[in-house]
Protein backbone atom coordinates (compact mmCIF):
# COMPACT_ATOMS: atom_id res chain seq x y z
CA UNK A 1 0.00 0.00 0.00
CA UNK A 2 1.32 3.42 -0.90
CA UNK A 3 1.73 5.82 1.97
CA UNK A 4 -0.50 8.80 2.32
CA UNK A 5 0.86 11.97 0.77
CA UNK A 6 -0.19 14.93 2.87
CA UNK A 7 -0.43 18.50 1.74
CA UNK A 8 -0.98 20.39 4.95
CA UNK A 9 -2.79 17.28 6.28
CA UNK A 10 -5.02 17.58 3.27
CA UNK A 11 -6.14 15.37 0.38
CA UNK A 12 -4.99 11.82 -0.12
CA UNK A 13 -3.31 11.31 -3.48
CA UNK A 14 -2.97 7.55 -3.49
CA UNK A 15 -5.55 5.22 -2.04
CA UNK A 16 -5.00 1.67 -0.78
CA UNK A 17 -5.98 -1.34 -2.88
CA UNK A 18 -9.08 -3.33 -2.07
CA UNK A 19 -8.78 -5.83 0.80
CA UNK A 20 -6.89 -8.84 -0.60
CA UNK A 21 -8.49 -12.30 -0.48
CA UNK A 22 -5.47 -13.83 1.20
CA UNK A 23 -6.22 -17.14 -0.54
CA UNK A 24 -4.39 -19.07 -3.27
CA UNK A 25 -5.73 -18.70 -6.81
CA UNK A 26 -8.29 -21.37 -7.70
CA UNK A 27 -6.44 -24.02 -9.80
CA UNK A 28 -9.32 -24.24 -12.30
CA UNK A 29 -8.90 -20.54 -13.15
CA UNK A 30 -5.15 -20.99 -13.54
CA UNK A 31 -5.82 -23.77 -16.04
CA UNK A 32 -8.25 -21.62 -18.05
CA UNK A 33 -5.85 -18.68 -18.08
CA UNK A 34 -2.96 -20.89 -19.15
CA UNK A 35 -4.96 -22.46 -21.95
CA UNK A 36 -5.72 -19.00 -23.33
CA UNK A 37 -2.19 -17.63 -22.96
CA UNK A 38 -1.27 -18.54 -26.53
CA UNK A 39 -4.15 -16.62 -28.10
CA UNK A 40 -2.70 -13.40 -29.48
CA UNK A 41 -5.87 -11.71 -30.76
CA UNK A 42 -6.70 -8.69 -28.57
CA UNK A 43 -10.09 -8.11 -27.00
CA UNK A 44 -12.08 -5.30 -28.59
CA UNK A 45 -12.82 -2.20 -26.50
CA UNK A 46 -15.72 -3.04 -24.22
CA UNK A 47 -14.98 -6.76 -24.29
CA UNK A 48 -15.54 -9.60 -26.71
CA UNK A 49 -18.85 -11.37 -27.22
CA UNK A 50 -18.06 -14.37 -24.98
CA UNK A 51 -17.16 -12.15 -22.02
CA UNK A 52 -20.23 -9.94 -22.40
CA UNK A 53 -22.53 -12.94 -22.85
CA UNK A 54 -21.13 -14.52 -19.68
CA UNK A 55 -21.80 -11.25 -17.84
CA UNK A 56 -25.41 -11.38 -19.07
CA UNK A 57 -25.84 -14.90 -17.69
CA UNK A 58 -24.26 -13.77 -14.40
CA UNK A 59 -26.74 -10.90 -14.01
CA UNK A 60 -29.62 -13.07 -15.21
CA UNK A 61 -29.09 -15.44 -12.29
CA UNK A 62 -29.45 -12.38 -10.03
CA UNK A 63 -32.72 -11.25 -11.53
CA UNK A 64 -31.32 -8.66 -13.95
CA UNK A 65 -32.11 -9.71 -17.53
CA UNK A 66 -29.37 -8.23 -19.71
CA UNK A 67 -28.47 -8.09 -23.39
CA UNK A 68 -24.82 -8.25 -24.56
CA UNK A 69 -25.39 -4.97 -26.35
CA UNK A 70 -25.93 -3.31 -22.97
CA UNK A 71 -22.65 -4.54 -21.47
CA UNK A 72 -19.11 -3.19 -21.53
CA UNK A 73 -15.96 -4.65 -20.01
CA UNK A 74 -12.73 -2.99 -18.96
CA UNK A 75 -9.37 -3.82 -17.36
CA UNK A 76 -10.52 -3.35 -13.78
CA UNK A 77 -13.15 -1.23 -12.09
CA UNK A 78 -11.15 2.04 -11.89
CA UNK A 79 -10.60 2.19 -15.66
CA UNK A 80 -14.21 1.27 -16.37
CA UNK A 81 -15.61 3.74 -13.84
CA UNK A 82 -13.40 6.49 -15.27
CA UNK A 83 -14.80 5.83 -18.74
CA UNK A 84 -18.38 5.64 -17.46
CA UNK A 85 -18.16 8.88 -15.48
CA UNK A 86 -16.53 10.54 -18.47
CA UNK A 87 -19.53 9.50 -20.55
CA UNK A 88 -22.05 10.72 -17.96
CA UNK A 89 -20.58 14.19 -17.53
CA UNK A 90 -21.23 16.53 -14.61
CA UNK A 91 -20.31 16.38 -10.94
CA UNK A 92 -20.71 13.28 -8.79
CA UNK A 93 -22.43 12.68 -5.45
CA UNK A 94 -20.84 10.03 -3.26
CA UNK A 95 -21.50 8.64 0.23
CA UNK A 96 -19.10 9.42 3.07
CA UNK A 97 -17.16 7.24 3.69
CA UNK A 98 -16.71 5.63 0.27
CA UNK A 99 -14.20 3.32 -1.44
CA UNK A 100 -10.78 4.95 -1.70
CA UNK A 101 -10.60 4.61 -5.49
CA UNK A 102 -13.88 6.37 -6.30
CA UNK A 103 -13.00 9.99 -5.63
CA UNK A 104 -9.72 9.95 -7.63
CA UNK A 105 -11.64 8.88 -10.76
CA UNK A 106 -13.90 11.92 -10.43
CA UNK A 107 -10.96 14.26 -9.88
CA UNK A 108 -9.00 12.85 -12.82
CA UNK A 109 -11.85 13.97 -15.05
CA UNK A 110 -11.70 17.48 -13.63
CA UNK A 111 -15.11 17.02 -12.04
CA UNK A 112 -16.19 17.79 -8.50
CA UNK A 113 -16.98 15.10 -5.94
CA UNK A 114 -19.52 15.92 -3.24
CA UNK A 115 -19.67 13.55 -0.29
CA UNK A 116 -22.94 13.02 1.55
CA UNK A 117 -23.12 11.43 5.04
CA UNK A 118 -24.41 7.88 5.30
CA UNK A 119 -27.04 6.75 7.81
CA UNK A 120 -25.85 5.58 11.22
CA UNK A 121 -26.81 1.95 10.59
CA UNK A 122 -24.84 1.30 7.40
CA UNK A 123 -22.59 2.66 4.68
CA UNK A 124 -22.69 2.48 0.90
CA UNK A 125 -25.63 4.81 0.28
CA UNK A 126 -26.13 8.43 1.31
CA UNK A 127 -28.85 9.54 3.67
CA UNK A 128 -31.71 10.42 1.26
CA UNK A 129 -32.63 13.70 2.92
CA UNK A 130 -29.02 14.80 3.16
CA UNK A 131 -28.60 13.90 -0.52
CA UNK A 132 -31.50 16.10 -1.61
CA UNK A 133 -30.30 19.01 0.50
CA UNK A 134 -26.73 18.68 -0.77
CA UNK A 135 -27.86 18.59 -4.40
CA UNK A 136 -30.02 21.68 -3.82
CA UNK A 137 -27.13 23.56 -2.23
CA UNK A 138 -24.60 22.51 -4.86
CA UNK A 139 -26.85 23.64 -7.70
CA UNK A 140 -27.56 26.92 -5.93
CA UNK A 141 -23.80 27.49 -5.79
CA UNK A 142 -23.35 26.78 -9.51
CA UNK A 143 -22.43 23.10 -9.39
CA UNK A 144 -23.67 20.51 -11.87
CA UNK A 145 -24.41 17.20 -10.06
CA UNK A 146 -25.58 14.53 -12.49
CA UNK A 147 -24.47 11.19 -10.99
CA UNK A 148 -24.97 9.35 -7.70
CA UNK A 149 -22.34 6.68 -7.09
CA UNK A 150 -23.30 4.16 -4.41
CA UNK A 151 -22.67 0.59 -3.29
CA UNK A 152 -25.04 -2.16 -2.16
CA UNK A 153 -22.28 -4.10 -0.36
CA UNK A 154 -19.88 -1.54 0.95
CA UNK A 155 -16.17 -1.02 1.14
CA UNK A 156 -15.05 0.33 3.58
CA UNK A 157 -17.83 -0.25 6.13
CA UNK A 158 -18.45 -3.92 5.18
CA UNK A 159 -22.20 -3.35 5.53
CA UNK A 160 -25.19 -4.11 3.32
CA UNK A 161 -27.74 -1.27 3.27
CA UNK A 162 -31.28 -2.53 3.83
CA UNK A 163 -33.51 -2.63 0.73
CA UNK A 164 -35.80 0.13 2.02
CA UNK A 165 -32.84 2.50 2.38
CA UNK A 166 -31.58 1.68 -1.13
CA UNK A 167 -35.07 2.36 -2.43
CA UNK A 168 -35.27 5.72 -0.64
CA UNK A 169 -31.85 6.73 -1.96
CA UNK A 170 -32.91 5.81 -5.51
CA UNK A 171 -36.14 7.76 -5.16
CA UNK A 172 -34.17 10.77 -3.95
CA UNK A 173 -31.74 10.42 -6.86
CA UNK A 174 -34.57 10.18 -9.37
CA UNK A 175 -36.34 13.24 -7.96
CA UNK A 176 -33.05 15.17 -8.10
CA UNK A 177 -32.39 14.14 -11.71
CA UNK A 178 -29.32 12.05 -10.88
CA UNK A 179 -28.17 9.00 -12.84
CA UNK A 180 -27.25 6.15 -10.47
CA UNK A 181 -24.07 4.09 -10.79
CA UNK A 182 -24.25 1.07 -8.49
CA UNK A 183 -20.93 -0.55 -7.59
CA UNK A 184 -21.85 -4.18 -6.88
CA UNK A 185 -18.33 -5.61 -6.77
CA UNK A 186 -18.80 -7.03 -3.26
CA UNK A 187 -22.34 -8.32 -3.79
CA UNK A 188 -21.22 -11.94 -3.90
CA UNK A 189 -19.09 -11.66 -0.76
CA UNK A 190 -22.07 -11.28 1.60
CA UNK A 191 -21.32 -13.42 4.65
CA UNK A 192 -24.88 -14.63 5.29
CA UNK A 193 -26.70 -14.38 1.94
CA UNK A 194 -29.88 -15.90 3.38
CA UNK A 195 -30.08 -13.22 6.06
CA UNK A 196 -28.86 -10.06 4.30
CA UNK A 197 -30.81 -9.29 1.15
CA UNK A 198 -28.88 -7.36 -1.51
CA UNK A 199 -31.11 -5.23 -3.69
CA UNK A 200 -29.71 -3.61 -6.82
CA UNK A 201 -30.85 -0.10 -7.75
CA UNK A 202 -31.23 -1.49 -11.28
CA UNK A 203 -34.21 -3.48 -10.00
CA UNK A 204 -36.09 -0.39 -8.82
CA UNK A 205 -34.71 2.27 -11.17
CA UNK A 206 -33.98 0.28 -14.34
CA UNK A 207 -34.13 3.26 -16.71
CA UNK A 208 -31.65 5.30 -14.70
CA UNK A 209 -29.05 2.91 -13.28
CA UNK A 210 -25.77 1.44 -14.49
CA UNK A 211 -24.25 -1.49 -12.57
CA UNK A 212 -20.49 -1.88 -12.14
CA UNK A 213 -18.83 -5.13 -11.00
CA UNK A 214 -15.12 -5.53 -10.37
CA UNK A 215 -14.52 -9.24 -10.79
CA UNK A 216 -11.64 -9.09 -8.32
CA UNK A 217 -14.30 -8.57 -5.65
CA UNK A 218 -15.35 -12.21 -5.52
CA UNK A 219 -14.36 -14.15 -8.64
CA UNK A 220 -10.84 -13.29 -9.86
CA UNK A 221 -7.46 -12.58 -8.24
CA UNK A 222 -6.60 -8.91 -7.87
CA UNK A 223 -3.71 -9.33 -10.31
CA UNK A 224 -6.09 -10.28 -13.15
CA UNK A 225 -7.92 -6.97 -13.69
CA UNK A 226 -11.36 -7.22 -15.27
CA UNK A 227 -14.67 -5.49 -14.65
CA UNK A 228 -18.05 -5.35 -16.36
CA UNK A 229 -20.75 -2.69 -16.53
CA UNK A 230 -24.44 -3.05 -17.31
CA UNK A 231 -26.24 -0.10 -18.93
CA UNK A 232 -29.98 0.63 -19.06
CA UNK A 233 -31.76 -0.93 -22.03
CA UNK A 234 -32.92 2.39 -23.46
CA UNK A 235 -31.67 5.17 -25.71
CA UNK A 236 -29.90 6.95 -22.84
CA UNK A 237 -28.14 3.72 -21.86
CA UNK A 238 -27.07 3.13 -25.46
CA UNK A 239 -25.56 6.63 -25.66
CA UNK A 240 -23.75 6.16 -22.36
CA UNK A 241 -22.35 2.81 -23.47
CA UNK A 242 -21.20 4.25 -26.80
CA UNK A 243 -19.44 7.15 -25.09
CA UNK A 244 -17.93 4.77 -22.53
CA UNK A 245 -16.50 2.68 -25.38
CA UNK A 246 -15.08 5.89 -26.90
CA UNK A 247 -13.13 6.54 -23.69
CA UNK A 248 -11.99 2.92 -23.39
CA UNK A 249 -10.80 3.01 -27.02
CA UNK A 250 -9.00 6.33 -26.66
CA UNK A 251 -7.17 5.17 -23.54
CA UNK A 252 -6.43 1.65 -24.79
CA UNK A 253 -8.26 0.24 -21.76
CA UNK A 254 -9.04 -3.30 -22.90
CA UNK A 255 -9.13 -6.54 -20.97
CA UNK A 256 -6.08 -8.73 -21.60
CA UNK A 257 -7.07 -11.67 -23.80
CA UNK A 258 -6.20 -14.53 -21.41
CA UNK A 259 -7.80 -12.66 -18.49
CA UNK A 260 -10.97 -12.20 -20.55
CA UNK A 261 -11.28 -15.96 -21.00
CA UNK A 262 -10.74 -16.55 -17.29
CA UNK A 263 -13.25 -13.80 -16.49
CA UNK A 264 -15.90 -15.34 -18.75
CA UNK A 265 -15.32 -18.72 -17.12
CA UNK A 266 -15.61 -17.22 -13.63
CA UNK A 267 -18.77 -15.28 -14.53
CA UNK A 268 -20.46 -18.52 -15.55
CA UNK A 269 -19.81 -19.77 -11.99
CA UNK A 270 -19.12 -23.45 -12.64
CA UNK A 271 -19.04 -25.71 -9.61
CA UNK A 272 -15.50 -25.08 -8.39
CA UNK A 273 -15.78 -21.30 -8.82
CA UNK A 274 -19.12 -21.12 -7.02
CA UNK A 275 -17.90 -23.33 -4.18
CA UNK A 276 -14.73 -21.27 -3.72
CA UNK A 277 -16.64 -17.98 -3.72
CA UNK A 278 -19.13 -19.27 -1.16
CA UNK A 279 -16.44 -20.79 1.05
CA UNK A 280 -14.32 -17.63 0.91
CA UNK A 281 -17.30 -15.46 1.86
CA UNK A 282 -18.07 -17.76 4.79
CA UNK A 283 -14.44 -17.76 5.96
CA UNK A 284 -14.02 -14.00 5.80
CA UNK A 285 -17.36 -13.60 7.51
CA UNK A 286 -16.36 -15.78 10.45
CA UNK A 287 -13.00 -14.06 10.85
CA UNK A 288 -14.48 -10.58 10.43
CA UNK A 289 -17.07 -11.33 13.10
CA UNK A 290 -14.34 -12.56 15.44
CA UNK A 291 -12.28 -9.43 14.75
CA UNK A 292 -15.38 -7.34 15.43
CA UNK A 293 -15.65 -8.99 18.85
CA UNK A 294 -12.03 -8.11 19.60
CA UNK A 295 -12.61 -4.49 18.56
CA UNK A 296 -15.73 -4.17 20.70
CA UNK A 297 -14.12 -5.92 23.69
CA UNK A 298 -11.35 -3.31 23.63
CA UNK A 299 -13.92 -0.52 23.87
CA UNK A 300 -13.75 0.60 20.24
CA UNK A 301 -16.71 0.84 17.85
CA UNK A 302 -17.59 -0.90 14.58
CA UNK A 303 -20.72 -1.85 12.69
CA UNK A 304 -21.15 -5.63 12.46
CA UNK A 305 -19.50 -6.75 9.18
CA UNK A 306 -21.88 -8.22 6.63
CA UNK A 307 -19.83 -8.46 3.43
CA UNK A 308 -16.30 -8.34 2.09
CA UNK A 309 -12.93 -9.03 3.67
CA UNK A 310 -12.72 -6.27 6.23
CA UNK A 311 -14.41 -4.21 8.91
CA UNK A 312 -14.35 -0.50 9.64
CA UNK A 313 -13.28 0.27 13.18
CA UNK A 314 -13.70 3.56 15.04
CA UNK A 315 -11.02 3.86 17.71
CA UNK A 316 -12.18 7.27 18.92
CA UNK A 317 -13.10 5.86 22.39
CA UNK A 318 -9.42 4.86 22.70
CA UNK A 319 -8.16 8.36 21.86
CA UNK A 320 -6.44 8.87 25.22
CA UNK A 321 -4.46 5.65 24.87
CA UNK A 322 -3.52 6.44 21.29
CA UNK A 323 -2.39 9.92 22.32
CA UNK A 324 0.23 8.30 24.54
CA UNK A 325 1.76 6.93 21.34
CA UNK A 326 1.58 10.25 19.53
CA UNK A 327 -1.52 9.32 17.52
CA UNK A 328 -3.96 12.16 17.08
CA UNK A 329 -5.63 11.63 13.70
CA UNK A 330 -6.43 8.95 11.14
CA UNK A 331 -3.15 9.35 9.24
CA UNK A 332 -1.08 8.81 12.35
CA UNK A 333 -3.34 5.93 13.37
CA UNK A 334 -2.79 4.27 9.99
CA UNK A 335 0.97 4.32 10.43
CA UNK A 336 1.02 3.32 14.10
CA UNK A 337 -1.55 0.53 13.96
CA UNK A 338 -0.20 -0.84 10.71
CA UNK A 339 3.24 -1.07 12.28
CA UNK A 340 1.91 -2.85 15.35
CA UNK A 341 -0.19 -5.33 13.39
CA UNK A 342 2.27 -5.86 10.55
CA UNK A 343 -0.48 -5.31 7.97
CA UNK A 344 -1.96 -2.39 6.06
CA UNK A 345 -4.61 -0.56 8.09
CA UNK A 346 -5.69 2.37 5.90
CA UNK A 347 -7.11 5.27 7.83
CA UNK A 348 -10.50 6.82 7.32
CA UNK A 349 -9.03 9.82 5.50
CA UNK A 350 -8.42 7.55 2.53
CA UNK A 351 -12.16 6.90 2.31
CA UNK A 352 -13.16 10.59 2.36
CA UNK A 353 -13.88 10.32 6.09
CA UNK A 354 -13.04 12.93 8.71
CA UNK A 355 -9.29 13.15 9.27
CA UNK A 356 -9.80 13.86 12.98
CA UNK A 357 -11.88 10.69 13.46
CA UNK A 358 -9.76 7.71 14.48
CA UNK A 359 -11.16 5.22 11.99
CA UNK A 360 -9.37 2.44 10.09
CA UNK A 361 -10.23 -0.40 7.76
CA UNK A 362 -9.02 -3.73 9.12
CA UNK A 363 -8.64 -6.50 6.54
CA UNK A 364 -9.33 -10.12 7.37
CA UNK A 365 -6.86 -11.53 4.82
CA UNK A 366 -3.80 -11.11 7.09
CA UNK A 367 -5.68 -12.90 9.90
CA UNK A 368 -5.91 -16.12 7.87
CA UNK A 369 -2.22 -16.96 8.24
CA UNK A 370 1.17 -16.00 6.85
CA UNK A 371 1.63 -18.77 4.26
CA UNK A 372 -0.54 -20.13 1.41
CA UNK A 373 -0.76 -23.42 3.29
CA UNK A 374 -2.10 -21.77 6.44
CA UNK A 375 -4.66 -19.77 4.48
CA UNK A 376 -5.84 -22.81 2.55
CA UNK A 377 -6.17 -24.68 5.85
CA UNK A 378 -8.38 -21.88 7.13
CA UNK A 379 -10.53 -22.12 4.01
CA UNK A 380 -11.11 -25.85 4.39
CA UNK A 381 -11.38 -26.00 8.19
CA UNK A 382 -14.73 -26.78 9.75
CA UNK A 383 -14.11 -24.01 12.27
CA UNK A 384 -11.20 -21.78 11.16
CA UNK A 385 -11.31 -19.90 14.46
CA UNK A 386 -10.00 -23.04 16.19
CA UNK A 387 -6.80 -23.07 14.10
CA UNK A 388 -3.84 -21.92 16.20
CA UNK A 389 -2.47 -19.49 13.59
CA UNK A 390 -5.85 -17.80 13.12
CA UNK A 391 -6.43 -17.60 16.87
CA UNK A 392 -2.94 -16.13 17.36
CA UNK A 393 -3.62 -13.39 14.81
CA UNK A 394 -6.93 -12.50 16.44
CA UNK A 395 -5.37 -12.52 19.90
CA UNK A 396 -2.62 -10.20 18.69
CA UNK A 397 -5.21 -7.78 17.31
CA UNK A 398 -7.06 -7.87 20.61
CA UNK A 399 -3.94 -7.35 22.69
CA UNK A 400 -2.86 -4.32 20.62
CA UNK A 401 -6.26 -2.69 21.06
CA UNK A 402 -6.79 -3.56 24.74
CA UNK A 403 -3.35 -2.13 25.47
CA UNK A 404 -4.78 1.28 24.60
CA UNK A 405 -7.47 1.21 27.29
Amino acid sequence: MQRTTAEGRGPVRYGPPAPPPGLPVLPELVTVLGAAAGRSAPQPPGGGASLREAACRHWGRRGLATSPGDVAAGPGAPALLLALLGACGGDVMLPRPCPAWWTPQVRLLGRRAYHVPTPAECGGVPDPYALLETVRRVRAEGGDPRVLLLSVADDPTATVPPPELVREACEAAESAGLFVVSDESWRDTVHRPHDDLVLSPAEMLPEGTAVLVDLAGALLPAGWPAAVARFPANAHGARLRAHTLDVLTATGATVAGPVAYAAAHALDEPGAVAVRASAAARLHGLVATAAHREVRAAGALALPPQAGRHLYADLTPLRAGLARHGVGDAMELEDWLGGRLGAATPGGQRFADDLAALRVRLSTGPLLGSTPEERLAALTARDPLELPHVRDCLDHLGSVLTGLA
